[in-house]
């Protein structure tokens, strides 16, 4: 049976673990840190301004296509990086095809990337961008039928909260190919929305631009909605579990004889 950082049961690190555990995640860090300053920076910039990022793609040629795909991947390692923007640049900049498919190699890159850390690594790695408490929420994702359709429902509305699921997936008893598979499937109508608007964009078809990111955004509410019921939902009877599994006070008949007389009955001074 595969262990995870959700079993109550597992043994605690040794010592050498724990620095192999804090120096991964300092390396990780410090990564990210660089990478993000000199690549991600100047190409998130570029992003802002469609023009600019479509010269940049061709300036670069086949190269311009694998750097994307490299950012598209950060953006899966950072998680508080939001995806909507790059993949709307991707459907300007490549149309909405080859946008589309250069979207989903680098998220499915980047998950693997991150599931593979997470599970080597362990909750550390998921600390690094989530407070414990939360993670400590998503334990019911131990189910792994419970993970696979939150799963679903999230990767595929646009908007929906991915980031830590993509993290906490590692910690799961959940195989990476069934996992990269699920999620891969499940992306493609929020990617493909995405990058339709921003092919829209480019070839000035703005009206049919504004009814896909108007229909995207409904989706994206509703989906929000659902999500936050759910979880809403899941809180509270999480919440009843706990209260129902907590012992009842046990009654002492001596206490309550010595504090009481019985019903009907008067005490009676001493003769």
């Amino acid at each position: 049976m595969q262990t995870n950082e959700f079993d109550s049961k597992k043994a605690p690190a040794t010592r050498g673990q724990k620095i192999v555990a804090i120096a991964s995640v300092a390396v990780f860090l410090l990564v990210l840190i660089l990478v993000s300053v000199f690549v991600g920076g100047p190409l998130v910039k570029t992003l802002g301004d469609p023009a600019s990022f479509r010269a940049w793609v061709d300036a670069h040629g086949a190269w311009g296509r694998v750097l994307f795909v490299l950012l598209v991947m950060l953006q899966v390692v950072v998680a508080f990086i939001p995806g909507e923007p790059f993949e709307i640049a991707a459907g300007y900049a490549f149309g909405a095809f080859w946008g589309t498919l250069l979207v989903l190699v680098g998220l499915t890159l980047g998950s693997i990337l991150v599931f593979l850390f997470v599970r080597k690594v362990g909750v550390k790695a998921v600390e690094v961008f989530f407070p414990r408490e939360k993670i400590d929420s998503m334990k019911y994702l131990n189910n792994e039928k419970a993970l696979n359709a939150t799963a679903f429902v999230l990767f595929l509305i646009p908007g929906t909260p991915k980031d830590l699921l993509t993290y906490v997936a590692g910690l799961t008893k959940i195989k990476l190919l069934p996992w990269i598979l699920l999620t891969s499937i499940a992306r493609i109508p929020s990617v493909v929305t995405s990058t339709i608007g921003g092919d829209a964009i480019g070839t000035q078809n703005y009206v049919f631009a504004i009814v896909v990111f108007a229909a995207t955004a409904v989706l994206s509410g509703t989906g929000l909605l659902i999500y936050r019921s759910i979880q809403k939902k899941r809180a509270l009877a999480e919440a009843g579990r706990a209260l129902a599994s907590q012992p009842l006070a046990e009654y002492d008949e001596s206490t309550a004889s010595d504090g009481s007389s019985a019903p009907g009955e008067e005490s009676k001074p001493g003769s």
